[in-house]
């Protein structure tokens, strides 16, 4: 499987030691070249610049087409209008993003959308993480200031209730 990734996502995995889960789920694991900007050199420092910077198995693309529109009147920045530019022309199984706003987008051009919480999830069903470890995860992530509403929270708990707590 194929996916494409923005920056919150590499963040968060990265802040609760699990961006390896990526590789270990997924065959190509891309992200374009804004999005390692924004976390390696502009965060350099910061949360996830070690990890993206070390994680040679994460390739990094230039994106070939451009936008006529200025990201910011999309409400979107640079990395996210670059992942969507990206998974037009090479059509990856998922696209990772958090933003509600770019979610948003990305579902309405019809791509195939999963966030931080549901790249756990799918950790979860391969058998490489266990429902108390997600729970844990999830709470420190939310400890770590990232903003996660009550109803996607919901969302994971009834999920992972759903299979017993039991990876399928």
């Amino acid at each position: 499987m194929k996916i494409i990734v923005n920056s919150t996502p590499i963040i968060a995995l990265s802040l609760i030691n699990q961006l390896d889960l990526l590789n270990q789920l997924f065959n190509e694991v891309i992200i374009p070249w804004a999005v390692y900007q924004e976390i390696v050199i502009a965060g350099d420092n910061k949360p996830g610049a070690k990890e993206l910077k070390n994680a040679n198995w994460i390739q990094v693309q230039e994106v070939a087409s451009s936008s006529p529109l200025e990201p910011l009147l999309l409400g979107l920045d640079r990395g996210e209008l670059e992942v969507m530019l990206l998974a037009i022309s090479i059509k990856p199984d998922w696209v990772i993003i958090d933003e509600k706003l770019a979610r948003r987008v990305a579902k309405a051009m019809e791509l195939p959308v999963k966030g931080t919480l549901g790249i756990l999830l799918v950790g979860f069903y391969a058998g490489y993480l266990s429902k108390q470890e997600i729970l844990d995860l999830s709470q420190q992530l939310v400890d770590y200031g990232t903003r996660i509403s009550s109803p996607i929270l919901n969302w994971l708990k009834t999920e992972l209730d759903l299979t017993g707590g039991q990876a399928s």
